[in-house]
C-alpha cells in the first residue's frame, strides 16, 4: 500500500528530525571532533578536587604507571589490582592515554579508571596529540601544564612531547618550569613527571641541557619520572645526582607503587597483576 509506505517514511524522517535536533551528542560526525560531554570534561580539575589536601602526614604513597593507549582489557585489570591496594593517595598515569588521539579513546580510558578508588591524575603523551588529540586532552583532563602540592610534596606536571612541536624549542616549558621549580611555599620536596624523559629521541634536543639543568638546581627534587619507553628503568643517566624513572606500559600489567616521605626519602614497589592472562 503506497500511502502506508510513505507514512512510514515520513514518520521515519521526523523521528531523524528530532534525533538531529534534539541531541547532536547521539551523531558522531568524525571520528577526529573533539567533542566530549559536560559531564566528562575536566577531569584533572575533579581528580584534584577528590583529592584534596593530606592532613597530619608528611608521606604520600600513589601508583605510578604509563601508556593505555588499547589496552583495555590490561587497564581493567590495572583497576582490579590497585582497589585491591591499601593506602594508596592516588594514580599518576604517565601519557599515551590514548593511541590516535581520538575521543572515543579518551573517553574509553577514562570510564574505565574513573573506576578507580583513589582519584587518577595525567600527563599528556605523544599519542595523545595526534589529529586533534591536543584539544580532546584538554576538553577531557584540562592544561598540559600543571602543579598540585600533597603531603608536603609538590608535584610538576608537563608536556615534554618535544616531536610533536616539531622541535621548535617550546616543549617542554623551560620558562614555566622554572617558576614552579623556584617556588618553595609550602612544599619540603619535589616531584616532576611527563611523558617523555630527556634521554629519548623525541625529546627536544635543544632543550635537554636546560632541562636537566633547571632539575639539577633544584635542592628539593625526589626524581624524575615518565612513561613512553614501555618499561622499567631507573638510574642517574646525566651523572649529577639526579635520578630519573620510567614505567610500565599497561600492556606489561605490571606497576609501581612509590612512597615518598621525609628529606627527599622514596620507596619503590613493583606490582605484577594478571600476568597468566
Amino acid at each position: 500500500m503506497p500511502w502506508l509506505r510513505d507514512l512510514l517514511r515520513s514518520g521515519l524522517q521526523l523521528l531523524a528530525g528530532g534525533l538531529l535536533l534534539g541531541s547532536c551528542q547521539l551523531i558522531e560526525y568524525s571520528p577526529n571532533q573533539a567533542y566530549v560531554p559536560v559531564r566528562e570534561r575536566g577531569q584533572t580539575a575533579r581528580n584534584l578536587q577528590l583529592l584534596g589536601a593530606a592532613t597530619g602526614t608528611d608521606t604520600v604513597r600513589f601508583v605510578f604507571v604509563g601508556d593505555t593507549q588499547r589496552f583495555y582489557d590490561e587497564t581493567e585489570a590495572f583497576v582490579t589490582s590497585v582497589n585491591q591496594q591499601r593506602g594508596i593517595d592516588f594514580v599518576l598515569v604517565a601519557g599515551d592515554l590514548s593511541d590516535f588521539g581520538l575521543t572515543r579513546e579518551f573517553q574509553w580510558v577514562n570510564r574505565r579508571l574513573a573506576a578507580l578508588r583513589p582519584p587518577y591524575l595525567t600527563v599528556i603523551g605523544n599519542h595523545d596529540l595526534v589529529g586533534n588529540g591536543r584539544a580532546i586532552y584538554q576538553h577531557v583532563y584540562g592544561p598540559l601544564n600543571y602543579t598540585f602540592d600533597y603531603a608536603g610534596t609538590r608535584f610538576i606536571l608537563l608536556d615534554t612531547n618535544g616531536r610533536e612541536d616539531g622541535f621548535g624549542g617550546r616543549v617542554p616549558d623551560l620558562p614555566w618550569l622554572r617558576r614552579q621549580l623556584a617556588d618553595t611555599a609550602g612544599a619540603r620536596r619535589t616531584v616532576v613527571v611527563s611523558h617523555v624523559p630527556p634521554t629519548d629521541e623525541d625529546f627536544d634536543p635543544a632543550l635537554v641541557s636546560g632541562y636537566t639543568a633547571a632539575l639539577r638546581a633544584d635542592p628539593r627534587l625526589v626524581f624524575h619520572l615518565s612513561g613512553h619507553v614501555h618499561r622499567f628503568t631507573a638510574g642517574q643517566p646525566f651523572h649529577d645526582g639526579v635520578s630519573y624513572l620510567t614505567t610500565y606500559s599497561l600492556k606489561k600489567r605490571r606497576y609501581h607503587i612509590l612512597t615518598v616521605w621525609g628529606a627527599r626519602q622514596f620507596r619503590l614497589e613493583t606490582v605484577a597483576y594478571g600476568l597468566d592472562k
